[in-house]
């Protein structure tokens, strides 16, 4: 198996259904109260792409891409049409957007996350596929020149040519997107029209660790 970094046809993508799946162990107790059990650290993100499927080039495109991942044998990357951008708001990125450290003044890597909530119990989660070119850092707000760090596609982590002073604060603006394979090794297709196309499920699931 292998990670191809190669994303799912973008306007397929844009027209899927899914989103985030955790794994919680909830135990009723005797008494009527409740324990639950966080089994995972960090969701798991599973797709629907059958619902982008709207002609038989989406399809052809599709069996293409599947063949060419051998099914569930490689993982690719999959652009959320929601969560794509480090904004909270889901704009346009800035080199403020989200802090990924603070440090020793002798740290000089950084991995980057996009924080989800607020006041209560915030959820980071690490960004291992940004978008080539599109991320921005700052230090301390003051933005950092794109010749003076350097960026790994593959994992998300953040080399600055420099090591920020102790205490300052590194911060990034980015877009990324979520590696993930297909959850099949079988592809349904029906043609319902001269040009159209439909396949009722084709399973997505995000890969940790690729």
């Amino acid at each position: 198996m292998a990670f191809h970094q190669v994303r799912f046809p973008l306007d397929i993508a844009l027209g899927a259904q899914g989103g985030p799946v955790r794994a919680t162990d909830v135990t009723t107790l005797a008494s009527g109260r409740e324990e639950r059990n966080s089994r995972w650290a960090h969701a798991r993100r599973r797709y629907n792409a059958g619902y982008g499927i709207k002609s038989r080039a989406d399809m052809l495109a599709v069996l293409a891409f599947f063949e060419e991942r051998r099914g569930r044998f490689h993982s690719f990357l999959w652009r959320d049409g929601i969560d794509f951008s480090s904004s909270e708001n889901g704009g346009t990125p800035t080199a403020t957007d989200q802090e990924i450290g603070t440090r020793d003044g002798e740290t000089t890597a950084f991995q980057l996350v996009k924080r989800y909530g607020a006041n209560f119990d915030p959820y980071l989660r690490p960004i291992t596929k940004p978008v080539a070119g599109s991320v921005a850092v700052a230090v301390d707000a003051v933005p950092v020149g794109p010749g003076a760090f350097s960026v790994d596609l593959l994992t998300g982590v953040v080399t600055l040519d420099f090591a920020p002073g102790p205490g300052a604060v590194v911060t990034a603006g980015f877009e990324f997107d979520v590696p993930v394979r297909f959850d099949t090794d079988r592809l349904d297709v029906e043609m319902s029209g001269f040009d159209a196309a439909m396949a009722p499920s084709i399973p997505l699931i995000e890969v940790i660790g690729e």
